[in-house]
């Protein structure tokens, strides 16, 4: 199927189910889908923890799930795979190249590298950090490489690490966002989980500098969203707010049971506090609030309600009847995670669409676009690949 084609079709089927998707459980006690779908409901409602929490991690099973219920959700799935990039044969350069790299990082710039064929051209390292991507390309390609990065700190680190390893790599200082002189046409650009603006600058760059080749790894779809996401390739039917982008990017593979144990209480904390809040008040609807600071869930919950309630200028409740909104703060997240596996089904579906957009652009641009998995998602969920050759 043609990646045009793919994508008005995803976009239709996104835009029919957006009811599904957009409601937020964290914030609607019962989303209206709820009511449309009482069976699945009622499901979802009866699921055991650890079920619960298997479908909340794994986007496949989710809309499988779903579909039982829901027969667009099979379509969803089949339009949400993405072939796997064929890989050149990986090259041992030994420990020293990787000095400073978390192993899960240095496993995810090797998938990147393997996968990211070179174009024997100048080599452009997008958003860099230290450069570890670009000095593995220098090495493993036998290219001139820039690496391009905004904190002097990591370029001065970078610089070191590439005197280490004597690769031909140095680094430009420069703000991705606003840098104009970076870019030529016998170049290849290459960028690994560069973020939101960062990628689509890379791209719009790019092309108007006529680069030879682009290899993107896109990261944080929602960055540079003030409210609507607006598609470079044209129209979209599907209405993605920035929190919607942000869903394509929720899912993750490494948090530890400590962590997940963690992020329950949070929840069910801030949940607490929400209906407090709501009774107090006499307001129906939820209302935002900023971050909380990670020490207020070290204590106990009442506290936690007067600090949060000092805050948000309300006033501070006995400590007597907290017990009762603690109790329904679990409660509610229990309920949250459970509905909230709806809306989880739908975050590959949404990225790759926003995938496609950046790709159906350079497209139309006059470049030869394909779109596949560098790594397995154990390894990283953000693990598409757009290579863009200028035909």
């Amino acid at each position: 199927m043609r990646l045009s084609e793919r994508q008005k079709r995803l976009d239709q089927l996104l835009h029919r189910t957006h009811d599904l998707w957009h409601p937020q459980p964290f914030r609607e006690i019962r989303p209206a889908w709820c009511a449309e779908y009482p069976d699945l409901l009622a499901e979802l409602l009866a699921l055991d923890d650890a079920t619960a929490e298997a479908l909340n991690n794994d986007g496949r099973a989710a809309l499988a799930f779903l579909a039982r219920y829901v027969p667009l959700a099979s379509d969803l799935a089949a339009l949400s795979e993405m072939p796997i990039r064929q890989a050149s044969a990986k090259i041992d350069h030994g420990w020293r190249w990787a000095w400073e790299i978390p192993g899960r990082k240095q496993q995810q710039i090797e998938a990147f590298a393997a996968a990211a064929h070179p174009a024997r051209l100048p080599v452009l390292d997008w958003c860099a950090g230290k450069g570890h991507l670009g000095r593995l390309l220098a090495l493993q390609w036998e290219v001139a490489v820039t690496s391009l990065e905004i904190d002097p700190h990591l370029c001065e680190a970078g610089t070191q690490l590439a005197a280490r390893s004597q690769v031909n790599q140095k680094f430009a200082c420069k703000n991705a966002l606003t840098v104009t002189d970076s870019f030529s046409a016998g170049q290849q650009a290459v960028a690994l989980h560069a973020c939101g603006d960062l990628h689509r600058r890379l791209i719009q760059g790019g092309v108007a500098a006529g680069v030879a080749q682009l290899d993107i790894a896109p990261c944080c779809y929602y960055r540079g969203v003030m409210e609507v996401y607006q598609p470079l390739s044209g129209a979209l039917q599907t209405r993605v707010t920035g929190d919607d982008a942000r869903l394509a990017v929720t899912e993750t593979v490494t948090a530890s049971a400590r962590l997940t144990r963690q992020r329950d209480k949070e929840m069910a904390w801030k949940l607490g506090f929400d209906l407090l809040r709501r009774e107090s008040t006499g307001e129906s609807g939820y209302r935002s609030f900023k971050p909380v600071p990670a020490a207020w869930f070290r204590g106990d919950f009442p506290t936690f309600i007067a600090l949060m309630a000092q805050r948000e200028n309300m006033a501070v409740p006995y400590r007597s009847g907290l017990a009762d909104y603690e109790s329904l703060g679990w409660q509610r997240q229990r309920e949250v995670m459970r509905l909230s596996i709806v809306r989880h089904a739908f975050r590959r579906p949404l990225e790759v669409l926003l995938v496609q957009d950046l790709g159906l652009y350079l497209e139309a641009q006059g470049y030869e676009v394909s779109i596949g998995s560098f790594c397995e998602r154990q390894l990283t969920p953000r693990n598409l690949l757009i290579s863009a050759r200028r035909a």
